[in-house]
């Protein structure tokens, strides 16, 4: 989710503001960038590296103000993208979890990209602003970690103990951060929302696979495609947020069959 609006393609307005990421490099082959949800960090991955580094070149990010990276005055979701961009050498792939499919299409919007993979960040942040203004008085109290963590409980799915409390040991929960991260949701109007949103899918020209394991609703595919007419939806039912550490192996088969689709260079 988003914590500002994005420049047109190629804008150099964000480059003086970004942050260094901590990042590892894994494999080689063409480049595919990996992004996490918010309060994750690039460990979040782990279980997907070895099978994705085995024919790619693997970038995986710590976004700013998570896990190793430092924290920062700004956190939109253009400072967000530049950042990624900034460790990038050749047009990538990208793969976003959650706030990382959010900065994910972000970063189609601003920069070249081969192609765009959304796991379960619906762009249709009306539903999502709604809940957090009304728990905004918890998420600026001493209660926000505990709100943190029910938060994510809901979210869990059909992952397993040992999996579950793998991602949990991982979570940086600074309230400081992820209230920078939701300040537009927390402090915008719907229909000022409704404008950065735009901006950022109104970019979108690589090729777009959003994945859910968390039904977005009927009315989701259309709306997207609205903004992103070549945007490919699919629901894997029931699974939860994490559908590609659920299906771990269909996942990895999911973003092959979607690369190998993309228009060659």
């Amino acid at each position: 989710m988003p914590g500002g609006s994005a420049p047109p393609q190629g804008s150099d307005s964000v480059a003086a503001m970004t942050v260094e990421l901590a990042h590892d490099i894994h494999g080689d082959g063409p480049l595919l960038v990996l992004i996490h949800g918010i309060t994750e960090n690039r460990h979040s991955w782990d279980p997907l590296l070895d099978d994705l580094a085995a024919d790619h070149r693997v970038l995986r990010v710590d976004l700013r103000g998570h896990g190793d990276s430092p924290t920062a005055d700004g956190y939109g979701v253009d400072e967000l993208a530049a950042d990624v961009h900034a460790l990038v050498d050749e047009r990538p792939l990208v793969v976003g979890h959650s706030l990382g499919g959010m900065v994910a299409t972000a970063y189609g919007a601003m920069f070249d990209a081969r192609g765009i993979v959304n796991v379960d960040q619906p762009l249709d942040l009306a539903p999502l602003q709604a809940g957090l203004v009304e728990q905004a008085p918890v998420l600026r109290s001493e209660a926000f970690p505990l709100f943190i963590g029910a938060f994510f409980e809901t979210m869990r799915g059909v992952l397993d103990e040992d999996e579950w409390a793998r991602l949990t040991g991982l979570r940086r929960a600074d309230q400081d951060v992820v209230l920078g991260i939701w300040s537009v949701l927390l402090d915008s109007t719907p229909d000022e929302l409704a404008a950065v949103v735009g901006q950022i899918v109104g970019g979108i020209n690589a090729p777009y696979l959003s994945l859910h394991g968390m039904d977005p609703g009927p009315a989701y595919a259309g709306w997207l495609q609205g903004h992103i007419p070549q945007a490919q939806v699919e629901v894997w039912p029931d699974l939860g947020h994490y559908p590609h550490l659920a299906r771990r192996q269909d996942f990895l088969d999911r973003v092959r069959a979607f690369e190998l689709a993309l228009p060659a260079d």
